[in-house]
């Protein structure tokens, strides 16, 4: 498997991982998941519906951070990737927290993939 990343993701990742310094460590972890199983896996990851766009993008709920263990439910990171099953490459697109916003950023999706 195959991954890129959005420049972005690369800032979310930087700006988190300020924050929480296992975070790198933890995406390499996600990655090594991701190149084995890149599908949707309900109910932590699933496809986003109503872009309108023909790539494939998945959200995953829960993202595991050794930083974050113990923090409390609102402290979760999300994940946000395209997924091309053809070319075996995943494009990691948004990286976030969800106390710090609601829902993944769908203009940055829609801006990329059209």
């Amino acid at each position: 498997m195959k991954f890129d990343y959005l420049k972005e993701y690369l800032k979310d990742l930087k700006s988190l991982s300020k924050k929480y310094k296992s975070l790198p460590d933890d995406m390499k972890v996600v990655e090594k998941i991701l190149a084995t199983f890149p599908d949707a896996r309900p109910p932590f990851s699933f496809e986003l519906d109503g872009l309108r766009i023909k790539e494939c993008i998945i959200k995953v709920k829960k993202i595991a951070c050794k930083s974050l263990k113990g923090k409390g439910v609102n402290t979760g990171l999300r994940l946000i990737y395209a997924y091309f099953a053809l070319e075996k490459r995943i494009v990691f697109i948004e990286l976030y927290q969800k106390s710090d916003k609601p829902n993944e950023d769908r203009g940055r999706i829609i801006e990329n993939f059209k």
